[in-house]
């Protein structure tokens, strides 16, 4: 241990006593690793993020199967969802029943009837030039504003709204707020899987390119070995002083990413959704991951140091490279992703939230992935030793690469697997939103909807006023959901049915009807429901005094798609009835939906009629007809998607701008005497960028490949269409290739200086 202490230590000496050109490797290798530390770092802070966030969402926690007596200190509450500008906004009634009625956390006083506390965010929004829409769909009386504790985040659009118009029966009654952590609900199989893709697509290409930072200066490194060599340093020595130097770049680099780290933890909390947003002091790393990077990274370092130095002969006259002349084999380069195919089985098997489960899929996504950075240097060194004569910037690139590939397809590799795991992302996300679309209903005749559970036939008139006196709202229709029982009494069993009530343009929006007049009835029979037969008498009023009977002229109609009987695959069956075919009868109103034709012309007008709606009752949800479900849920996944995709890319032209000033620098005595003897700058310049042309192309064509596999591997796993998004594809290969590019062009100055004169010195 005494020789290796001496040896590291004489090789962090050399590392920072080697004058200039010793302190820009060091700087190099530093900016390397400090990126991927960087990375790593958000990495180690997200857990402690999703904590805090879940912390404070548990606290104001609504436990629903609370039973709790009417004489203890309670309040009433509902819930309240809306929508404004494709962003989530979600509150509360309450109803205290007593002076000392708990309080959610973050609000310090009892809510009188049209009272309302709003989140910050609400508030910012309430009063800006974007909330205009917004403005009085809660009432106007703002009392204060939500304290953090309750709120998951900053950027959340949240409110509490007093009332004394809740009941026992139409709301939940507490006793206190909260509930213990693992009461929520578990995170559906679909989520997991795209968090376990987004967990590999983001860590994986960090080890990558730490790897290829610790490489930078491996030539000039290898003279000052062979010098130690002449002294009389041993193989084993040289090797030892080696890892030192790389190791005195790592704690560099640690130091660096912490400092980056603490820049992007100020400004991390703003780029994700606002329904997704931290606070700045949720934003720190677990100390136990912060412990295995501090502790990692430099053995990595050091050990991917040593790994390269055996394909290295350091003799004391000069150093021989033993891959010159081998051509790299394919055969074992494939069996890695082929384990990882293997492994990623549940994907078509069946897929769960086990941790079983999920460990293979993370082993099979890095194993996969790593197959990509494992072929690409094979896939480059046999293409460019194909590759025919052309001009003399291409045949200077095409001769580097033919002599020494593995210095370009390291700094590509990194680029590979990212494009790959983005491409894979995107597909899983696209196909879930291209299932949404598929299953969007008509859109021609309304575009909005209100649903209103706890309605009565006296609300149904209203509804049609106060929305179609909204502005922007050209036509409105009713559907009413009616009590229906089967007349003598006794359960509906087997035959089971829903009636609903409407006109021919309405019923439209539900059933595939044709030909409609008042007075027809309809029948909707979802797969696995029995269809009533006619003649059948239900009671509708409630009484009894008054069946209702299924005519004989009752036709069968299908579901109109992105229905909840097309998107489920099931349901009762379905009595849909013109106000004519009940004439004489006046049933029971249970909940009512009314459909809403917006004028296109006027700005704002799905949101004016959400306001509209709220104002007749907050509980209502009003929505656009084609967003349905999951197509809101995946425009958070879709931002998330983004900033991820930025960061990778900003890592991606960070490293290849580092990469690409530690070639220019090893080669910089080359270059100064190809200028000598006249080859033109311009022509260089022109070589470089063709030297990483070459391999990025192969790469994004290898990353391309793979990552289309894998998203139909995971398009199988969520029962999504198969297909491919060729314009995310195509968008995001073509943004890393021009992010490369760029970056690389950005380095050419240094080419122009390093070709001076001067460059031909030599000690």
């Amino acid at each position: 241990m005494t020789r290796w202490a001496a040896d590291l230590a004489l090789g962090v000496r050399l590392s920072v006593g080697g004058g200039r050109s010793g302190w820009v490797r060091l700087g190099l290798i530093a900016a390397g690793v400090g990126l991927g530390v960087t990375m790593l770092l958000v990495a180690a802070a997200l857990p402690a993020v999703l904590d805090a966030r879940a912390d404070r969402a548990d606290a104001r926690w609504v436990e629903t199967q609370q039973t709790v007596d009417a004489g203890a200190p309670t309040v009433l509450t509902a819930p309240v969802r809306s929508v404004y500008h494709d962003a989530a906004v979600e509150g509360r009634l309450l109803q205290p029943e007593s002076p000392d009625a708990p309080l959610p956390p973050g609000v310090d006083r009892q809510l009188a009837p049209g009272e309302i506390v709003l989140s910050p965010a609400l508030d910012r929004l309430l009063a800006s030039n974007d909330g205009a829409a917004l403005r009085g769909r809660w009432g106007e009386e703002v009392v204060g504003l939500i304290a953090p504790e309750g709120l998951t985040g900053p950027g959340e659009l949240t409110f509490y709204l007093g009332t004394d118009e809740l009941t026992p029966d139409t709301a939940d009654r507490l006793q206190t707020f909260g509930a213990p952590r693992g009461d929520a609900e578990a995170m559906s199989p679909v989520l997991v899987l795209l968090a376990l893709v987004g967990m590999v697509v983001l860590l994986l290409p960090v080890g990558i390119f730490v790897s290829t930072a610790v490489r930078f200066g491996s030539e000039g490194r290898d003279r000052r070995l062979a010098a130690l060599r002449l002294v009389g340093a041993d193989a084993a020595m040289t090797r030892r002083v080696a890892a030192g130097e790389t190791l005195a770049g790592a704690v560099l680099g640690l130091g660096l990413g912490a400092l980056l780290f603490a820049l992007v933890s100020r400004v991390a909390g703003s780029l994700v959704p606002g329904n997704l947003s931290f606070y700045p002091q949720d934003f720190r790393p677990v100390p136990w991951l912060v412990g295995l990077v501090v502790l990692l990274v430099p053995v990595t370092t050091v050990l991917v140091t040593l790994a390269a130095l055996r394909q290295v002969v350091v003799e004391p006259l000069g150093v021989v490279r033993r891959s010159g002349e081998r051509r790299r084999r394919l055969w074992w380069r494939l069996v890695v992703p082929a384990a990882g195919v293997v492994l990623l089985h549940p994907l078509v098997t069946g897929l769960d939230a086990s941790a079983g489960t999920q460990v293979m899929i993370v082993a099979g996504l890095v194993l996969l992935l790593t197959g990509v950075a494992l072929v690409l240097p094979w896939l480059v060194e046999a293409t460019v030793h194909r590759l025919g004569p052309g001009g003399v910037a291409w045949d200077l690139a095409v001769r580097r690469l033919q002599l020494d590939s593995g210095t370009a397809v390291r700094a590509v590799s990194g680029i590979a697997v990212s494009v790959a795991g983005l491409v894979a992302l995107q597909g899983i996300v696209g196909a879930i939103g291209a299932l949404t679309a598929e299953t969007t209903a008509d859109t021609t005749t309304y575009q909005a909807s209100v649903l209103d559970i706890d309605a009565d036939a006296d609300e149904v008139a209203a509804w049609t006023r106060e929305l179609s006196a909204a502005r922007g709202v050209t036509d409105v229709g009713t559907l009413t959901s009616l009590a229906a029982e089967p007349a003598g009494g006794g359960a509906l069993g087997p035959d089971e049915v829903i009636l609903e009530s409407g006109p021919c343009a309405v019923l439209a929006q539900e059933a595939q009807v044709g030909a409609c007049t008042d007075g027809d009835v309809f029948v909707v029979v979802p797969d696995g429901a029995a269809a009533p037969p006619a003649g059948s008498a239900y009671v509708l009023d409630g009484g009894g005094s008054a069946p209702w009977t299924l005519p004989a002229s009752t036709r069968s109609a299908d579901p109109a798609p992105g229905t909840v009987a097309v998107m489920d695959g099931g349901g009762p069956a379905r009595i849909l009835v013109t106000p004519g075919a009940l004439a004489g009868v006046r049933p029971e109103v249970m909940a009512v939906t009314a459909y809403v034709a917006l004028d296109p012309a006027v700005p704002d007008a799905l949101d004016l009629m959400r306001t509209a709606a709220a104002q007749v009752d907050p509980r209502a949800y009003a929505a656009s007809i084609e967003a349905r479900g999951i197509a809101t849920a995946l425009g958070g996944i879709r931002q998330v998607l983004l900033v991820g995709t930025v960061a990778l890319l900003v890592l991606i032209g960070a490293s290849m701008l580092v990469n690409v000033v530690e070639q220019l620098r090893e080669r910089r005595r080359l270059l100064a005497v190809l200028v000598a003897f006249g080859t033109r700058r311009r022509t260089l310049s022109a070589s470089v960028l063709l030297q990483v042309a070459v391999p990025v192309a192969l790469g994004l064509l290898l990353a391309v490949a793979t990552g289309s596999v894998l998203a139909l591997g995971l398009q199988v796993a969520v029962e999504a269409p198969l297909s491919f998004d060729w314009a995310g594809v195509g968008t995001t290969a073509g943004v890393a290739a021009l992010v490369v590019l760029l970056t690389t062009a950005a380095g050419l100055p240094l080419l122009w200086r390093l070709t001076r004169p001067e460059g031909l010195r030599s000690e």
